[in-house]
């Protein structure tokens, strides 16, 4: 195990020798409780690799699990990578290079026609803009290794659901498009400016949106016998240009495409929960973690899930973070100075009917 030691470290070693004492019903303590569930799910093979990391106001915890021999391993955050990619665009937004009320087509030009001239950078990241989740041609896309700018031309041509800020629809696509504005405004591959922006001036060394300087070795494969849907489902065909393919990895993908250790997912939070200022303007990264959608609708951050009680039923209604269709939770609750970061292999439709650990973990740091 390797810990961050900003404060008071509770160290946690073999768990089996440490037997976890209970009264009552209430667990004495909870970070052993969260290591033991991915202890367990990792010893029984449910799990192939895990790794956490959690801090309260005075204790902070971190600990790797089966395949992952350090809390350094990386792994692919899927969805987590949209508030990573965003705040990369946001550094745009403090340099006055844009308004979130700005339409798309002022930077898409060909953005346009069918009603996509209202569609705002704000209605792309907050999921109301009538873009789908995946393109129709998602499949052969991949299957053929089409670089991001084909997804990105899809994207563009790609009939609208709704009319732009009617309704909620979790979209994907609406991401890449923002990765592709900022593209152009900085005249800067995503990749490269998620990594000079965001992972650089954070620190973030174990982390990348694709392969960046990440040795594959360090990098834990998914389960993608369990995989979503757009990865393959686990399919034979898809074994080309699944989550582990290289293609996948490489790609860079800003709406499920990073990699990254826990401590490092915890140091982007950080600063969220403590803007110091090292990649965006206090006010910008408050603006991304509070609800941008009007009453009626999910509420969203700008790249972030907000409310995150349906996640995390004993945080606070600021609470905000993300969760990855690999297997992926992180969240940070400014009213109780916390934050929690799962990160496991295990897909998230593996469990349909049952609690994935990462959600058991969650739960057991959420009262830490």
């Amino acid at each position: 195990m390797q810990a961050i030691n900003r404060r008071k470290l509770l160290a946690i070693g073999a768990i089996s020798l440490f037997p976890i004492r209970l009264k009552g019903a209430v667990l004495e303590n909870n970070f052993e409780l969260a290591a033991k569930i991915l202890s367990d799910a990792t010893s029984s093979g449910q799990v192939r690799a895990a790794a956490i990391y959690a801090r309260n106001k005075v204790t902070e915890f971190s600990q790797s699990f089966g395949e992952a021999k350090s809390v350094d391993a990386s792994f692919l955050l899927g969805s987590i990578s949209k508030p990573i990619s965003v705040a990369a665009l946001m550094t745009l937004y403090d340099q006055g290079k844009f308004d979130l009320d700005d339409p798309v087509k002022k930077f898409l030009p060909e953005f346009q026609g069918e009603g996509r001239e209202r569609v705002s950078i704000r209605h792309l990241l907050t999921h109301v803009s009538g873009l789908p989740d995946q393109l129709p041609t998602n499949d052969s896309l991949r299957a053929r290794h089409a670089p991001l700018s084909e997804f990105v031309q899809g994207a563009i041509r790609v009939p609208l659901s709704f009319e732009p800020g009617s309704r909620y629809e979790y979209s994907s696509m609406a991401i890449l498009l923002a990765a592709e504005i900022a593209q152009r405004m900085a005249d800067q591959d995503i990749r490269t400016l998620v990594f000079e922006r965001v992972l650089q001036p954070l620190g973030m060394q174990h982390s990348a949106l694709g392969m960046g300087r990440l040795q594959a070795d360090n990098i834990m494969p998914a389960q993608v016998e369990f995989g979503a849907a757009e990865s393959g489902g686990g399919s034979e065909g898809s074994r080309g240009w699944d989550w582990n393919s290289p293609f996948w990895r490489e790609l860079g993908a800003p709406w499920g495409g990073a990699h990254a250790s826990a401590p490092d997912v915890a140091r982007f939070l950080e600063s969220f929960l403590e803007p110091a200022g090292k990649i965006l303007r206090p006010e910008t990264a408050a603006l991304m973690v509070r609800n941008q959608n009007p009453v009626g609708l999910e509420s969203r951050g700008l790249g972030f899930d907000v409310g995150f009680q349906s996640y995390c039923a004993a945080c606070s209604e600021r609470t905000f973070g993300h969760t990855g269709s690999t297997g992926t939770i992180a969240w940070a609750d400014p009213e109780h100075d916390r934050l929690c970061v799962v990160l496991t292999t295990l897909p998230a439709r593996a469990t349909v009917n049952e609690q994935h650990p990462r959600q058991l973990a969650s739960d057991a740091l959420c009262r830490a």
